[in-house]
């Protein structure tokens, strides 16, 4: 097995996808930031969800809001609805995984609230009903999504964003994935808070 040409082909893969999407993801990049940033100075909350992996990169968000990204600041409110295994299997036994992510939206989202829906892997139902859970609770809807999103977009209304990763590699989509969700960390704390020196 050639290992440095398989790890030259991954890392080749991701710049090229990086480099090809940052045109693409420039604007509705940064009009999530603005959507999520109004709701936290209006005092209200994001609340992410996903799959799998997915529900990782939510945690990894809600961690970089509550905690901090690159400098220490006063935290700010949000939370991955996929960190509290009880609550997921006591939803999924009773109702179904299709409802994991919506029942716990209509408990604690409020009006003004922002949902950040991650979807690296095709449409899941329980993706779906979150976003029309969003929406009844006057939320605003930002979802990261994949070439293979069909439905999801379609669900999304003039305010939401949809920041779309169009590669067909689920690899390179978690990969841009993580890279959108730091650059909206950075660009909410500048937002907020100012600029930093650059150490």
């Amino acid at each position: 097995m050639d290992y440095y040409q398989i790890l030259s082909s991954n890392f080749q893969g991701t710049i090229d996808t990086i480099a090809l999407s940052v045109d693409e993801l420039a604007e509705p990049v940064g009009r999530a930031s603005e959507l999520m940033v109004q709701a936290l100075l209006e005092d209200r909350k994001i609340i992410a969800c996903g799959n799998g992996v997915d529900a990782a990169l939510a945690q990894l968000f809600a961690c970089n809001l509550i905690s901090r990204f690159e400098h220490d600041r006063p935290a700010l409110p949000a939370l991955a609805l996929g960190g509290d295994g009880a609550c997921l299997t006591a939803i999924a036994h009773s109702g179904g995984l299709n409802d994991i992510f919506s029942r716990q939206l209509r408990a604690l989202g409020q009006a003004g609230d922002v949902m950040l829906c991650i979807s690296s892997a095709g449409e899941a139902n329980n993706l779906l009903r979150a976003v029309q859970a969003a929406h009844e609770r006057e939320m605003s809807v930002v979802v990261l999504s994949n070439a293979t999103d069909g439905e999801l977009g379609t669900l999304l209304q003039p305010e939401d964003v949809e920041i779309r990763i169009d590669s067909l590699r689920r690899p390179r989509v978690v990969e841009l994935h993580a890279m959108t969700l730091h650059c909206l960390c950075e660009l909410i704390e500048r937002s907020i808070f100012g600029s930093y020196p650059q150490e």
